[in-house]
């Protein structure tokens, strides 16, 4: 028996075979679990497809997090597929352009809000939407990247995370006496099509190879997707509110 054996996950966010949630989906099909993914618009297919590479058959529903009718319809299209929730896994973010890359100091409030929608309060969105099929003791587990300091580049979506971060604390407070658990995986920097997207994101991949003291490898999404089954399972039934570092411990070091 894996240590999901039994439990029903929607999973957001995957892409393509190099995402991180595309691994969690399937080291969660290898864990036991049943699982269902959200997509939305021309991802929709996409995800489809590349859902035909897991082990087992998974159901894509079409979720689009900032849109009030696919929130509203989330409930009953998940249960189409499955009975109820033991967890969610969210794996979704997104800044406009002008929003990275250094342009910090010239971004305009509409592409700030939008990525501070996306990334940070989705999290409350998709979390609220499906709260009625989560059982007691489930677990929500999103994906950041540390955000208690600026990194180059990065800029409007650090804030974004900052947010994200500090909204799953906020939940992990008033979900807990549902018996509902929060936690976040700090993932270092990975080649997904995220990170792709960010103008000059080698600048921190090159840091952390160079500094992470257990070495960190820029394509290997196993290691933070097994923390993410870990803190899905019953393994963690006191900790909620909790930021795991997934990084090759570069997070613990100095300049």
């Amino acid at each position: 028996m894996g240590i999901l054996e039994g439990k029903k996950i929607l999973v957001t966010g995957v892409l393509t075979e190099a995402s991180i949630a595309f691994t969690v989906a399937r080291l969660a099909q290898e864990q036991g679990a049943e699982i269902v993914l959200s997509s939305f618009g021309r991802m929709l297919p996409i995800t489809t497809k590349i859902a035909e590479r897991l082990p087992k058959p998974a159901a894509v529903i079409e979720l689009d997090a900032t849109n009030a009718e696919d929130l509203a319809a989330l409930e009953s299209r998940i249960k189409e597929h499955l009975p109820h929730l033991d967890g969610i896994v969210h794996a979704i973010a997104f800044a406009p352009q002008t929003a990275l890359g250094g342009n910090f100091l010239e971004t305009e409030w509409e592409d700030v809000s939008t990525a501070v929608h996306v990334s940070a309060y989705s999290l409350k969105s998709i979390t609220m939407a499906a709260k009625g099929l989560l059982t007691k003791g489930s677990s929500v587990v999103g994906l950041t990247f540390d955000a208690t300091v600026s990194w180059p580049v990065y800029d409007w979506m650090g804030v974004a995370k900052a947010a994200f971060e500090s909204t799953s604390r906020y939940l992990a407070r008033y979900l807990g006496k549902d018996g509902i658990r929060v936690n976040l995986i700090s993932a270092g920097p990975l080649r997904t099509t995220a990170a792709k997207g960010i103008p000059g994101f080698s600048t921190m991949e090159d840091l952390w190879v160079d500094r992470a003291p257990l070495g960190w490898d820029l394509t290997d999404t196993e290691a933070a997707s097994r923390g993410i089954i870990a803190l899905l399972s019953d393994w963690f039934p006191a900790t909620t509110g909790e930021l795991i570092h997934v990084d090759g411990g570069l997070h613990s070091t100095g300049a």
